[in-house]
């Protein structure tokens, strides 16, 4: 039996996953061992990342293959902002810098995103369902420790159940109507973002390493 495409994106993706849940940043912050500047340093990255992002979303909305996967209630542009005022006040824009990292991953979702299908939706799958999935147990983790109620960007109201939802998502991936080559690029994308966003990861990681980050 042909496996299916979101069966070959999990498994593709599982050590690439794993290196991303253990990156020492993101297992200080579930810990309760950085400062909460390291956690508003996280949100500010997020907030320049999905900004590139959801431009992208708003071109390929109308897209026959990249539009079946542009949901409004997915949109975290405006909780992320809300979180950084209550983080970092009404000045949170001058107070959240793109880090290097940051720089080369919206660079790359400038040159695939907005020109092909693909590539959008290879970015978009590794945002928007890693969010839904290990990002909800880091924002309980972030609740739990820094007593915040700055973790609006984890909440997806507006889309139903995360699950069925999920599950709708993946059956867009099967039907995507994609070739072999074609699936083979998207995967390889995906590997590209896991990467990307790692390396968002170690950058934090080493500016509040130890806690020691104002």
């Amino acid at each position: 039996m042909e496996e299916l495409f979101s069966a070959a994106v999990r498994r593709t993706t599982q050590g690439r996953h794993r290196d991303a849940e253990r990156a020492t940043f993101l297992g200080d912050l579930v810990r309760g061992a950085l400062p909460l500047a390291g956690y508003a340093g996280m949100v500010a990255q997020h907030h320049h990342i999905y900004s590139v992002l959801e431009e992208a979303a708003a071109v390929m909305r109308d897209d026959p293959v990249a539009g079946a996967f542009v949901h409004d209630g997915l949109t975290r542009g405006p909780a992320l902002e809300a979180d950084l005022r209550l983080l970092l006040g009404d000045g949170w824009l001058e107070r959240s810098a793109p880090s290097a990292a940051t720089l080369r991953y919206t660079q790359r979702l400038r040159e695939v995103c907005f020109t092909w299908p693909g590539g959008f939706v290879a970015h978009h799958y590794t945002r928007y369902l890693g969010d839904l999935s290990g990002g909800q147990h880091i924002a309980a983790a972030v609740r739990r420790h820094y007593a915040t109620a700055a973790t609006g960007f984890y909440v997806f109201d507006a889309i139903g159940s995360p699950a069925a939802f999920k599950a709708r998502y993946r059956e867009a991936l099967d039907s995507a109507a994609w070739s072999d080559e074609e699936r083979r690029r998207v995967l390889d994308e995906v590997l590209v973002a896991y990467q990307l966003n790692i390396d968002v990861l170690d950058d934090l990681g080493r500016e509040y390493a130890d806690g020691q980050a104002a």
